[in-house]
């Protein structure tokens, strides 16, 4: 069953050519592009653009709703291994940065040393 490309997750943000962190207007910039690009009927009905413009749809449609965005985010099978460590980092930043909905307290040991080191810098710049 090699070669069956459907088992194989899908990384939407790799698709639509967006960071992980993208704003929505960055993804429906980049939608727009991508469709208009791989639009089957610029192509004469070549069946493997349909499914690129079928796919790049269906990440578009998962990523520009909040909560599904958020869902797959959270669901979605991580290829690691094929992941720089800045992809990574950015892959993550929105569940780190949604910490808070999932209930741990602002007054995280982050948060407490960030204030500590804006203080320490505004106690030199004085």
């Amino acid at each position: 069953m090699e070669g069956n490309h459907n088992s194989t997750p899908k990384d939407y943000y790799k698709i639509l050519e967006v960071e992980y962190d993208a704003t929505d207007e960055k993804i429906r910039l980049n939608y727009r592009k991508l469709a208009l690009k791989w639009h089957p009927d610029k192509h004469k009905g070549d069946s493997s653009v349909t499914a690129k413009f079928q796919e790049i749809n269906e990440a578009y449609n998962v990523l520009i709703d909040l909560d599904k965005r958020f869902e797959y985010d959270i669901t979605g099978i991580y290829e690691i291994d094929k992941y720089t460590l800045r992809e990574y980092l950015a892959r993550f930043k929105g569940m780190i940065l949604t910490c808070n909905g999932l209930g741990i307290p602002h007054t995280s040991i982050w948060t407490q040393q960030l204030r500590e080191t804006n203080e320490y810098a505004d106690d030199e710049k004085g």
